[in-house]
């Protein structure tokens, strides 16, 4: 099968990772995943304003996924969307999974993650984003977390959906995934395929993961280890 963009079924797009993007962040970091593009920045651990929010052992994680009105052909609606809250919340749990939380009772991180370009696979690249944004400021983690979206288009299993191919495909399954400890955080599907379809897409998409991965940790290596 050929891809509108000439990958093969199993490339991901194009990927870059740069950390330390935001000089008044705690960690920050920006990644483009073909035409999609995210910028996060972590703010904390601080302390956690209202009190009546604070967690007695352990720290909130708070993201906030936003898109710019110009990240799509069509100018997008400024504030939260019903969509963007939803994000937020799958986005924060994928990320809390793989934050040492009960190091810092009472605080908050607050997650911020805005896409500035968008060509499919928002959350994915947020995720990819955040997880190296919190690398950059120091927070302690179990894992980098990693993402990708997984579907079937014409009976192929696919890696990374682009632009039509969501539309296309029988079905969108995102995933995070923690590669050292071979561990989901989160798992989505929007469509209705078999369950052997399930296991051989998230095994590709654990392989994708690991390519992911491996540019998250050049992308800190570079900017502290250079």
């Amino acid at each position: 099968m050929k891809r509108n963009d000439g990958r093969k079924p199993e490339d991901l797009r194009e990927l870059e990772i740069e950390a330390g993007v935001l000089e008044n962040a705690t960690g920050s970091a920006r990644v483009r995943m073909g035409k999609t593009i995210a910028v996060a920045g972590v703010y904390g651990p601080r302390e956690m304003f209202p009190r009546r929010l604070q967690k007695n052992s352990q720290a909130t994680i708070q993201l906030r996924y936003t898109m710019a009105p110009f990240s799509t052909d069509e100018r997008v609606r400024p504030g939260r969307s019903r969509r963007s809250q939803e994000i937020s919340m799958v986005a924060g749990n994928a990320l809390e999974a793989a934050v040492f939380t009960e190091d810092f009772p009472k605080a908050t991180i607050d997650i911020f993650v805005d896409i500035i370009q968008a060509d499919a696979g928002t959350r994915t690249a947020a995720i990819n984003a955040a997880s190296v944004a919190l690398a950059d400021a120091g927070v302690p983690m179990k894992d980098l977390v990693c993402s990708v979206a997984v579907g079937k288009i014409d009976g192929t299993y696919v890696v990374d959906l682009a632009g039509k191919e969501e539309d296309a495909s029988a079905c969108d399954l995102p995933i995070a995934y923690m590669p050292s400890m071979d561990k989901l955080t989160l798992l989505q599907m929007d469509g209705n395929i078999t369950k052997e379809d399930i296991k051989k897409l998230l095994e590709l998409a654990r392989k994708a993961c690991l390519k992911i991965n491996k540019a998250q940790r050049e992308a800190l290596k570079k900017r502290w280890l250079s």
